[in-house]
């Protein structure tokens, strides 16, 4: 058996039906530069419309391999290893598989996943995102780039970049409109309060965005009064000097709900209780603390008021 001297880098692309991986797919490998005439396999799980130019491919010493269901096992690609020797591997992915089926393969060795492409259609995303929304996450969630193509002025581009940011904050965004033009996104989230007012007022409905848009850009908010109302978390490791007002958020399914909140420094925390409903006033600080692994928003508290819970319980993003 051939012995490994390095690593056989694997890409994958992942997406819905019609999604355009395989066009990606194909102007990406057509670019000599990318594989730079090594060979290369091309193991495609899923079939559309359009078809892959296999003798273009041949060319550039790239072997198309299609895998059924059933193929997807670590006996066909150690088979597949064993016949085509390639120095690196793209996968284009069953939308509707779990990737965690991939991950949890036992592969060749050598093999490593190096990137996990997402390309989403945006005419599509909207239904897509509301009727198989923890796959939609999925997809995004396991993402080093998240590809919107066939975007056009009536896109929503902000609601696109906040199911993103949402589930996958460091992954890079891009969009590309239906001409093929394509822009990393570098855009930040439209906020629907005045940033600029005495006091920022966080509505209920908008705590989400506050907190994706702060995380962010925790520099935006340094030395700004917000104004917002949320649910009282109090972790035994502040002792008793500084609690977590936040809220309750579904980020795709209702078995992905988490807390979300920054830590407020008050005098008051020993009065408060966990779960009750407080509406806060206060100042902005960017501190280190280990919850955010490095610099994040730190409030210090200015008024606590004891107050109704909102409408809504959870936060939708």
């Amino acid at each position: 058996m051939r012995k490994q001297e390095k690593e056989i880098p694997v890409f994958v692309f992942m997406g819905f039906l019609e999604c355009g991986k395989t066009r990606f797919c194909s102007e990406t490998l057509i670019d000599r530069s990318f594989t730079e005439g090594e060979p290369t396999l091309l193991i495609v799980t899923e079939e559309g419309i359009e078809e892959y130019d296999e003798e273009e491919l041949k060319k550039r010493n790239i072997t198309t391999v299609y895998l059924e269901d059933t193929d997807l096992n670590t006996e066909k690609l150690l088979d597949l290893q064993e016949e085509y020797h390639p120095k690196q591997v793209m996968i284009e992915y069953n939308g509707m598989w779990q990737l965690d089926r991939l991950f949890t393969i036992r592969v060749p060795k050598g093999w490593t996943i190096v990137q996990v492409i997402t390309l989403i259609d945006a005419g599509t995303f909207t239904v897509y995102n509301n009727n198989m929304k923890s796959l939609m996450a999925e997809h995004i969630q396991s993402a080093d780039m998240v590809i919107f193509n066939r975007v056009t002025d009536d896109s929503d581009i902000n609601t696109m970049r906040m199911a993103v940011k949402t589930i996958n904050r460091r992954a890079q965004i891009v969009f590309e409109n239906v001409n093929g033009q394509a822009q990393i996104d570098n855009g930040e989230i439209e906020i629907p309060y005045d940033i600029e007012a005495e006091v920022v007022e966080i509505e209920d409905e908008d705590f989400g965005i506050f907190y994706i848009d702060a995380s962010d850009n925790p520099e935006k908010y340094i030395d700004k009064t917000v104004k917002f109302k949320g649910q009282v978390y109090c972790p035994p490791q502040y002792g008793g000097k500084a609690f977590v007002p936040g809220r309750f958020a579904m980020t795709c399914c209702a078995e992905d709900i988490t807390f979300l909140g920054f830590k407020c420094v008050s005098l008051e925390t020993p009065n408060l209780e966990d779960r009750e409903w407080v509406t806060v006033t206060a100042k902005v600080k960017c501190e280190y603390y280990k919850e955010f692994d490095g610099e994040g928003p730190v409030l210090y508290a200015q008024k606590i008021e004891k107050s109704e819970k909102a409408e809504e319980d959870i936060v939708y993003f």
